[in-house]
């Protein structure tokens, strides 16, 4: 189970590293909060998808659509109140999150 929220923890960072300076953001505490978000959303959203779903046999879709949409605004309110570049938070958290998770898709 280390190896997967490891392997995730990485891989949504690079990815969303890279969708945040394609945005436009720019400087180390933009990227550093970022980093520090994803830290904050993606390990407790992998534990409980393999809890949930996995473990417990819920449905993963509905499972998915809870745990993401949670990290959403989750992360949504982390850029309103930190971000000095996101003039839009939401979109922003929206957008890469569903770009992360499409690109995990694909590589998966």
């Amino acid at each position: 189970m280390l190896a997967v929220l490891g392997i995730s923890l990485a891989l949504t960072l690079v990815l969303e590293e890279g969708f945040a300076l394609a945005w436009g953001l720019r400087g180390r505490r933009e990227l550093a909060l970022v980093a520090l978000v994803n830290c904050l959303t993606n390990p407790p959203v992998v534990l409980l998808y393999h809890t949930a779903a996995g473990l417990m046999g819920w449905n993963p879709l509905a499972v998915t659509v809870v745990l993401e949409g949670a990290a959403v605004l989750v992360e949504w309110r982390c850029y309103q109140a930190y971000s000095e570049q996101v003039k839009r938070p939401f979109l922003f958290a929206l957008l890469v999150n569903l770009f992360s998770y499409g690109a995990g898709c694909i590589i998966r």
